[in-house]
């Protein structure tokens, strides 16, 4: 989903599914494509692929918003009754928490929202930094009967998920401790609190009571480097803590959500499907000029389904179902055998809107290279360094991408293996230094190690990657790791891309299965009559 004409699309706020229909808010400025005069925009669908552009939710009418409504989530009350909390920027730029409801519940697409009377319903004291204090979460409901939420902060200098407590929604009390702060960044942006199924199609309903033995995510955004991170625990509820399994204050530890261009990422539970789903933004490596000539900047990436993997201790990320309703116009390789050094054309209808996903067969592992454990501080860097054109051993294999019809473009996403004692490292890559012959441009490497269970034995790799001009979504290991990339060849100007699969590690590799298909194109932004 990307901008209209003339604004800037940013954080996904307050996704739900509410009588038969999806709806997204995002932070929105009405007034062009660079940051400022942040708003609520509001789009629905019934199929999570083809969206209908609104009139804004929210905007800046009153004294606790009037310098920008920022991010937050919604919730559907006990009574069937779907709540707006967001962040508001008030007239002395201290950021407050406040409330906002449906005006007229039967309306299918919930078109206009009224503020609340008690607004703002939070507000930063004592040990909190007012200038950073934002992002509310769904609530949830504890054993008490009482809701709770967290709050993105900076306490005492440091990253924090600050819980509240209410009866009504609407007055709440702060709790003696935080439900989670680290020592080592800075303020805490869209935090995400949610439990989590080992089931791919069974998400949880965070104010259903459970087992007691889920786990949890708890999720945090981070402007540098302007990533994602989470941790997996459990959450305390007779302390109303968040207690991770693992517990490392370095964040810079911490799994992330995506490897690339992903930021601000909000998740809701699906009644619908029963499902947790998770938006995220996507902005721009162009420059704001460009943004100010094409008249928008930043996209919401692709809906994708979260699950626990089978160790209980990493997050998979699919995209959701119905976007392979796109598909169209199939290509199918099988066994195919990937030589040092060689190349394959990928012949889809159209290589500039494409979804492919491809399963790799693995040489002896005991040939790779050998893994130096310095790199786990800095895997991105080590994509820079062992890039696309250093060849190794068992590496790099996977995909080119957008490539102009001389190979003087293209966007490279690849995987490397490394020995390191008795277990095997696969570190995921997206290279998108050739990615456009343009100047001016942020053309990164992105990527991390996936840890990837029984690599051994069952010696496969998959990779799942969607393509769409200027934006690559793609999923490696079945899910374990993603990378977002945003792209601009020249290419894409003539018409005319490719894509190849390539090999060029020294040991060669086979695709047991590769299909590819053109997607259509979706129907977003359609303006609501």
């Amino acid at each position: 989903m990307c901008s209209n004409y003339g604004i800037q699309n940013k954080d996904p706020n307050g996704p739900m599914y509410f009588n038969g229909v999806y709806h997204l808010f995002y932070q929105y400025n009405p007034n062009g494509s660079r940051w400022g005069d942040i708003i609520w925009a509001h789009s629905v669908s019934t199929d999570l692929v083809n969206w209908i552009r609104l009139e804004p939710a929210l905007s800046r009418t009153a004294p606790f918003d009037i310098k920008g409504c920022w991010s937050g989530s919604a919730t559907i009350l006990s009574v069937n009754q779907p709540v707006i909390l967001y962040t508001g920027a008030n007239t002395e730029n201290q950021q407050v928490q406040n409330m906002a409801v449906p005006k007229n519940q039967s309306d299918p697409f919930l078109r206009e929202w009224i503020k609340s009377d008690h607004n703002p319903l939070i507000q930063p004291i004592g040990d909190l930094n007012p200038r950073q204090f934002r992002d509310p979460t769904t609530g949830w409901l504890g054993p008490d009967g009482l809701w709770r939420i967290a709050v993105g902060a900076e306490l005492n200098g440091h990253g924090a998920a600050i819980l509240y407590k209410s009866e009504d929604f609407v007055h709440w009390n702060r709790t003696e401790k935080p439900l989670h702060y680290t020592n080592s960044s800075h303020v805490w942006e869209c935090p995400d609190f949610y439990p989590v199924s080992y089931e791919r199609n069974r998400g949880l309903d965070p104010s259903v009571p459970g087992s007691g033995k889920e786990k949890h995510v708890l999720k945090m955004s981070i402007e540098v480097p302007g990533k994602d991170f989470y941790i997996i625990g459990r959450y305390d509820e007779e302390k109303d803590i968040f207690v991770p399994d693992n517990e490392i204050d370095d964040y810079w530890m911490w799994p992330r959500l995506d490897f690339g261009r992903y930021y601000a990422s909000k998740s809701f539970y699906d009644s619908n499907k029963g499902r947790r789903i998770l938006w995220g933004w996507s902005d721009e490596c162009d420059n704001s000029t460009d943004d100010v000539a094409k008249g928008w900047a930043g996209i919401q990436a692709i809906p994708r389904s979260v699950w626990l993997d089978g160790t209980g201790k990493q997050l998979i990320q699919w995209p959701v179902e119905e976007i392979e309703s796109l598909r169209t116009n199939a290509v199918y390789l099988q066994d195919t055998e990937l030589k040092s050094g060689f190349r394959l054309e990928v012949n889809v209808t159209d290589a500039s809107q494409a979804d492919l996903e491809v399963d790799f067969s693995l040489p002896n592992l005991e040939d790779a290279e050998s893994f130096n454990s310095s790199w786990l501080a800095d895997p991105e860097g080590l994509c820079g360094t062992q890039n696309v054109s250093w060849r190794g051993v068992i590496g790099p294999f996977g995909l080119l991408m957008l490539a102009s019809d001389t190979l003087d473009e293209f966007t490279a996403l690849f995987f490397r293996i490394y020995r390191d004692q008795n277990k095997y490292m696969v570190l995921m890559c997206s290279d998108t230094t050739r990615s456009s012959l343009r100047e001016g441009m942020d053309k990164p490497t992105y990527g991390g190690f996936l840890d990837i269970p029984h690599l051994v034995r069952k010696r496969k790799l998959s990779l799942r990657t969607l393509i769409d001009h200027s934006v690559v979504e793609s999923f490696g290991g079945g899910g374990l790791g993603c990378i977002t990339s945003r792209v601009y060849p020249m290419a894409l100007v003539n018409g005319s891309t490719h894509i190849y699969a390539f090999n060029y590690g020294s040991a060669p590799v086979s695709m047991t299965n590769l299909t590819a298909w053109s997607m259509r194109k979706a129907s977003v932004n359609q303006k609501s009559s």
